[in-house]
């Protein structure tokens, strides 16, 4: 036992002196000693494997592309200032309405004016128009707009209307204006009947 003791003594002394000598000099290993000879025999231990992880979640399928919107201001703005109703010969109406709105071209704009009976009933004179009157084109250079409507029939016994606009992006809600068709007028109308 204490050969082997002097023995990896001595190769351990030899080793120091060999990494002792400058650089390009070859060193020539120490023989194994027996207790290295033997762990070099035995039974290698496997590596304890690293735990299972669960592979990535795959990233999510891509949905359908949202079709820009413009963004609403939270209130709607298409408000009617001005009201003319006129009644034709044969018992239908021409109402002109004068809209306000900030229009800023396609993506925002004033785009329909509806009359309305007292029961919330659309008055259209072609049934498949979104509104009574569809206004085709934003008018940001002309504010407010005026802009008319014939071939409106009132029901019989209707007598007072109201008049509303639509904008684009925020919908109804701006400022409506009733009309009173038996009077001549009021603060933001006028009325023209054929009886007059």
């Amino acid at each position: 036992m204490r050969g082997l003791f002097l023995a990896s003594v001595v190769a351990g002394v030899t080793l120091l002196v060999a990494c002792g000598q400058g650089a390009g000099t070859a060193v020539t290993p120490a023989a194994p000693t027996p207790t290295e000879s033997a762990a070099a025999t035995a039974t290698p231990v496997p590596a304890t494997e690293p735990p299972a992880t669960d592979p990535p979640a795959p990233e999510a399928a891509p949905t359908e592309e949202e079709t820009p919107v413009s963004e609403s201001s939270g209130e709607a703005n298409a408000d009617v200032t001005y009201v003319r109703a006129v009644e034709a010969a044969d018992g239908t109406w021409t109402f002109s309405v004068t809209v306000s709105h900030p229009d800023t071209g396609w993506e925002d704009y004033a785009d329909g004016w509806d009359v309305l009976t007292p029961d919330g009933t659309v008055l259209k004179p072609d049934p498949g128009s979104p509104f009574t009157r569809l206004l085709l084109h934003p008018h940001e250079t002309e504010q407010p707009f005026t802009r008319s409507q014939s071939g409106i029939a009132i029901p019989a016994g209707v007598s007072e209307v109201r008049v509303r606009a639509h904008d684009l992006v925020d919908g109804f809600g701006g400022r409506e204006v009733v009309v009173d068709l038996a009077a001549a007028s009021g603060p933001d109308f006028e009325v023209e009947r054929q009886s007059d």
